[in-house]
């Protein structure tokens, strides 16, 4: 996936920007976060959910499923949710740097919103398998727009859910948090992805060239698929630019803030229904200047990040 650039702790970076003669004041602080959005399915530690530790680049350990999970045509058992946004199959993803799909090499993982999280400076990565018959229903309910019209409805058996909540981003100078949410759904068989999105404020790290203000700017989150294959994905429209961080307005089933994708068999639909007109582009804020060595990520140079195209895998 190539070589990373090299950090600088956030400790040092704030140092630097309460120079007020080379940085200026820290004047500028994000709007506090509002509840968690209705799409979201419960998590937590009440209702039984583990935790990664409070890291940057941080992932859990593996993890082994209840239930096999048919991704791309490939049974997996076992599956690491990485800190930064991603939750991958056989092999941990502590990649900061967002990149376009496909990916070079066997790297299958699933993209709710792959940036550079640090929960060293605020919120939670959870996780945990579950057969409530309770959520299992509400699954059954939200994944039904999913399938074409004549296939037998959905109706899972077991479920994964990963919730990112109220995490900040690398060197943030602000209190900009997101929340967002991946959740595996399986039958045995047939098997579901749905990415649920809460408010988010920040698409980039500042190791990504992000403002440590804003959070805005440089090389922003990556949403998607990548089989490990190298030639079936997906790039949700608006990937690494701007207009990724509108995901939480947009939908591929009518529901603001929730994409749900059949990835046994995968299929993404081109053109996915916005449900309040076209987003616009977030203007890109301007950079602070940075450490003179700070090595930075290489700017986005592969422009299929936004394009929207069917793939099927299987038969």
């Amino acid at each position: 996936m190539g070589a990373q650039p090299m950090k600088v702790s956030p400790a040092i970076v704030l140092l630097l920007l309460s120079h007020a003669e080379q940085w200026g004041p820290l004047g500028t602080l994000g709007t506090p976060v509002g509840p968690p959005g209705s799409v979201l399915y419960p998590f937590g530690p009440e209702v039984g959910d583990e935790a990664t530790l409070h890291e940057d680049d941080g992932t859990s350990p593996e993890i082994f499923l209840q239930e096999n999970f048919s991704f791309f045509g490939r049974a997996h058992r076992s599956l690491y949710v990485n800190n930064n946004g991603v939750v991958s199959f056989g092999t941990m993803v502590p990649e900061f740097t967002p990149q376009p799909f496909p990916l070079p090499g066997r790297r299958p993982f699933v993209a709710p919103y792959w940036a550079d999280v640090d929960t060293r400076l605020g919120g939670d990565v959870f996780y945990r398998q579950s057969r409530d018959p309770r959520l299992l229903a509400r699954l059954a309910r939200d994944l039904a727009p999913a399938v074409p019209p004549g296939d037998p409805p959905p109706q899972p058996t077991w479920a994964f859910v990963a919730t990112w909540h109220r995490v900040a981003y690398f060197g943030s100078a602000s209190d900009k948090v997101n929340t967002f949410q991946a959740v595996l759904a399986s039958d045995g068989a047939t098997c579901f992805v749905l990415l649920n999105y809460g408010e988010l404020q920040w698409t980039t790290g500042i190791a990504n060239q992000g403002d440590p203000h804003t959070g805005l700017g440089g090389t922003p989150a990556q949403a998607g698929f990548n089989s490990g294959d190298d030639v079936h994905y997906y790039n949700v429209p608006g990937s690494r630019t701007p207009a990724v961080q509108s995901l939480g307005r947009r939908s591929n089933l009518g529901v603001p803030g929730r994409w749900a994708f059949r990835v046994d068999h995968f299929e993404a639909t081109e053109g996915p229904p916005e449900t309040a007109g076209t987003p616009p582009q977030t203007p890109e804020a301007p950079r602070s200047p940075l450490p003179p060595h700070k090595t930075l990520s290489a700017p986005p140079n592969a422009p299929r990040t936004t394009e929207e195209r069917v793939y099927v895998c299987g038969s």
